[in-house]
């Protein structure tokens, strides 16, 4: 069930050993398709909000010939997202690549398009177990050193948009299955794990307990660039002074494109600031959304979308994603 999501046909392979030959392919054949981009901190920080509301039957309404403007691609964060996994063992995500597919499920006529989602993690990320930095120094005294964006698991997304005509009871419904098929694998019994409908991200750790935080990421970032809250551009535009390169500096790389947030709203100024409050910020941050299921009448169904996000602290002043400081083992 696990391969045939990601892409592979029946008869699917005897062992292990022919899946993860074959999984290299994949990354290899995504590699040399994809289209690199890198997403700045700002629109980083309103995907994370928007992920942090998704039920998991939201996740189910992906079309992507509708959501996914790019078909195939890499976005590159702006620092690695610490994950706690299933489990409670810690791992850091830098980077998504995706890639269309057509899935297969056991039952013969059980065929959907689908998206082949591959997480990618940082070499030199905060994330450093032993046992990690052994394979490290391991793979780079052979002769074989490890590329800086390592692949760290292949999902399968059906994206046909299976759920877009299901009631808010159906998604409901689908979404509580789905929490308690979990908590029941992770022997989770005090758990709430119930999305807000508003949505903040502040840096920090993403605690994965129904291990979906990559669905749910990628789901936003798509819808949120077909949404137009997001915007692609190129690195820097010909012919200005930010494309000239610096001395000591590369020029960048006209084949990376940049995901910035199209338009950044000002935040409502609170009570404390309107009184006269003499309190500066030096930094800018992130983040409110508010998850809406909005009808179309046209279509006939419900399409998921986000209101926000808005931005805080001056406009001049640097952005702020995180602590910058790990020390993780």
């Amino acid at each position: 069930m696990m391969i045939g999501k990601q892409g592979w046909k029946p008869p699917w392979p005897p062992g292990p050993a022919q899946a993860a030959r074959w999984q290299t392919q994949q990354v290899l054949q995504l590699l040399a398709r994809a289209e690199v981009l890198v997403i700045s901190p700002a629109a980083h920080a309103a995907v994370m909000a928007a992920a942090s509301t998704l039920e998991p039957a939201d996740v189910a309404t992906l079309d992507k010939d509708r959501d996914i403007l790019i078909p195939t691609g890499v976005l590159v964060l702006p620092e690695p997202v610490i994950v706690e996994n299933r489990g409670g063992s810690l791992s850091d995500i830098r980077a998504f690549g995706w890639q269309p597919v057509t899935q297969y499920q056991v039952l013969p006529n059980a065929q959907y398009p689908g998206i082949q989602l591959t997480c990618f993690m940082d070499r030199d990320g905060p994330v450093q177990p032993e046992s990690w930095r052994m394979a490290v120094a391991q793979a780079r005294a052979t002769g074989s050193p490890l590329p800086p964006l390592v692949p760290d698991g292949i999902y399968g997304l059906r994206a046909d948009g299976a759920l877009s005509t299901a009631s808010n009871e159906q998604h409901a419904e689908l979404s509580e299955r789905h929490r308690s098929m979990n908590t029941a694998l992770n022997q989770v019994a005090e758990y709430n794990a119930v999305p807000p409908e508003e949505g903040q991200w502040d840096g920090g750790r993403i605690v994965d307990v129904y291990d979906d935080f990559a669905f749910r990421y990628a789901f936003a970032f798509w819808r949120l660039a077909a949404q137009g809250i997001t915007a692609l551009g190129s690195s820097a535009e010909p012919g200005t002074s930010a494309y000239e390169a610096r001395p000591g500096e590369a020029r960048p790389d006209p084949d990376v494109r940049v995901i910035r947030l199209a338009h950044q709203i000002p935040a409502q100024r609170s009570a404390e600031d309107e009184s006269g409050s003499s309190r500066a910020y030096h930094h800018r941050w992130t983040v409110r959304m508010h998850k809406v299921r909005q009808w179309y009448p046209s279509t006939q169904e419900h399409r998921l979308i986000w209101r926000g996000p808005y931005i805080k602290g001056p406009a001049d002043a640097p952005f702020m994603i995180g602590e910058k400081a790990y020390a993780v083992d």
